[in-house]
């Protein structure tokens, strides 16, 4: 219970810290508003889910270990952010006074999420820098430790999401009041796409 609680109390430490996933969460909140925002929340959380099984059955170390599936990895995830906002710079959306841009289906937000934390380099050095710290060898089955931990940060950071989506929720309703806003939110959001595919090419292990 005690390297439990330590985990928990790192985890909520780190999860605090703003990074790509809270960026990508509130870019949906303020664009499209708090269900979106929450959709994506969910979305990038049932990622991790993806990432925890992987960790648990090792092979976020065999894909880490290997320069030709970690570099598959991480280009296939800039790829797509990459893709998603050059769709959106692309698309033009309908000027609707002060309400929020509601994507056609919140499910196509939420599988976004997914496949953007799937293939996020950066969560599958995280879980294999991090987590292991907190695993005891003498404890019992170490997959079974992973998952458990795994869910543990999957709670904290569903938290975390929450929360940003609503606080991102709130500041777009008042952004969207502004006619400057409405007519440049589609290339802040583009942008914002662009540059976390550039932030996961770049991302990756450094040598010694």
């Amino acid at each position: 219970m005690t390297n439990l609680a330590l985990f928990a109390i790192a985890s909520g430490a780190i999860v605090a810290v703003p990074g790509p996933n809270h960026l990508y969460i509130a870019t949906h909140s303020i664009s499209a508003g708090r269900r979106a925002g929450i959709a994506s929340a969910l979305g990038v959380e049932t990622g991790t889910l993806v990432h925890i099984l992987a960790a648990a059955a090792g092979l976020s170390a065999l894909i880490a270990a290997s320069a030709t599936a970690f570099n598959a990895v991480r280009y296939a995830g800039a790829a797509y952010l990459i893709y998603l906002g050059v769709r959106t710079l692309l698309t033009r959306d309908q000027d609707d006074g002060d309400q929020p841009v509601v994507p056609r289906r919140l499910g196509r937000v939420y599988l976004e999420g997914v496949v953007v934390n799937i293939f996020n380099p950066k969560t599958i050095l995280f879980f294999l820098a991090f987590l292991p710290q907190f695993v005891n060898r003498e404890a019992g089955s170490i997959p079974l430790q992973v998952i458990g931990l795994g869910m543990v940060l999957v709670l904290i950071g569903l938290a975390s999401d929450v929360l940003y989506a609503f606080g991102a929720g709130s500041l777009g309703e008042l952004l969207r009041r502004s006619p400057r806003f409405r007519r440049g939110r589609r290339y802040a959001t583009g942008a914002v796409y662009l540059g976390l595919g550039a932030a996961t090419a770049l991302a990756g292990p450094r040598r010694a």
